[in-house]
C-alpha cells in the first residue's frame, strides 16, 4: 500500500492508517490466531492483573481496542465491563466468550472516544496505541473519559528489546520499524519505556510501574530463548511494554493552548 503523498495533511495520513487497520483487524482472525501464544498470554495476563489490582472504584471499566477475547474476566471487576472496537465481527466473538457480561460499543478509538468526561473507573488497551498516527490525542481521550483517580493499562511493543539494542549498534534496524513484516509494518509509532513515560505525563498521568512479559533472544534457528526473571528486573529490555498510570489533577490543557 502506497504512502500518503509528502505534504498532505495529517488527517490524510491518518486516515491511510485507519484504511490499513481496518484491513487487517476488520474480523478479528488475526488477533485469535496469536493471543494463545506464550508471548501475547503472559502480556494479557499481566495488563489484566494490573487492572484488577490497581482498580479503585465499583464504576464501568473500558477495554479499547478489545478484539474477539477481552483480557478481562468480567467476574474479577468491581464494576461493569465495556469492551469497544473498530470490528463488529470481532465485538460479537468478544462479548460471546464473556457469556454476555460485557458491553459491546463498536467504534473508532482514532475518532474521540464516544463517552461522557470522567465515565469510566479503569481503562484498559492492549497493542492499540503503536498503530495510531497521533498516540497523544488518544491518551488525552482516555484521561478525559477517566474518572480523577481512574486507571489507564496500556500494552505496546517494545522499541528497544535487548536484542533490538545490540542489533542497532550493528547497524541493523529494530523490528517494530521494519517496513517489510507482514504485521508490524503497521506499527506507525513504536515506543521505548522512557517515552512511554513522556508521553503519558504529557497527556496528564502519573505512571504507576512498567512491567513486561518476557526477556527474549531469538537464535539463528528461529527458536526464542525467553526469561521471564529477566523482565521483571530489567522491563525496559522485554519484548512487550505494560504500564499502568493513574488519571490525577485536573485535565492537560488543549494542544498549542498559551
Amino acid at each position: 500500500m502506497a504512502e500518503p503523498p509528502i505534504g498532505v495533511p495529517s488527517g490524510s495520513a491518518q486516515a491511510h492508517g485507519r484504511r490499513a487497520n481496518r484491513r487487517s483487524y476488520h474480523d478479528g482472525a488475526r488477533v485469535n490466531g496469536y493471543v494463545d501464544d506464550p508471548y501475547h498470554r503472559i502480556r494479557r495476563a499481566v495488563a489484566a492483573r494490573l487492572m484488577v489490582d490497581g482498580v479503585r472504584s465499583a464504576g464501568p471499566v473500558l477495554e479499547l481496542g478489545c478484539g474477539p477475547r477481552s483480557m478481562l474476566d468480567p467476574a474479577e471487576l468491581p464494576g461493569p465491563l465495556v469492551v469497544a472496537d473498530v470490528a463488529e465481527a470481532a465485538l460479537g466473538e468478544a462479548r460471546a466468550a464473556a457469556a454476555g457480561r460485557a458491553l459491546p460499543v463498536c467504534l473508532d478509538a482514532t475518532r474521540g472516544l464516544p463517552f461522557r468526561a470522567g465515565s469510566f473507573a479503569g481503562l484498559l488497551t492492549g497493542e492499540l496505541i503503536e498503530h495510531v498516527y497521533d498516540p497523544l490525542a488518544l491518551l488525552r481521550e482516555c484521561h478525559r473519559v477517566l474518572a480523577p483517580g481512574g486507571l489507564l493499562v496500556l500494552t505496546t511493543p517494545n522499541l528497544a528489546t535487548v536484542q533490538d539494542r545490540l542489533a542497532f549498534l550493528a547497524g541493523r534496524a529494530p523490528r517494530q520499524v521494519d517496513p517489510l513484516h507482514p504485521y508490524l509494518w503497521l506499527h506507525i509509532r513504536p515506543f521505548t519505556a522512557s517515552l512511554l513515560r513522556r508521553v503519558l505525563c504529557q497527556a496528564g498521568f502519573t505512571p504507576l510501574a512498567i512491567r513486561s512479559n518476557h526477556v527474549g533472544w531469538r537464535l539463528p534457528g528461529g527458536r526464542w530463548v525467553t526469561s521471564r526473571l529477566l523482565a521483571r528486573i530489567a522491563p525496559g529490555l522485554g519484548g512487550s511494554l505494560i504500564c499502568a498510570a493513574r488519571r490525577l489533577g485536573a485535565p492537560p490543557p488543549p494542544p498549542n493552548s498559551a
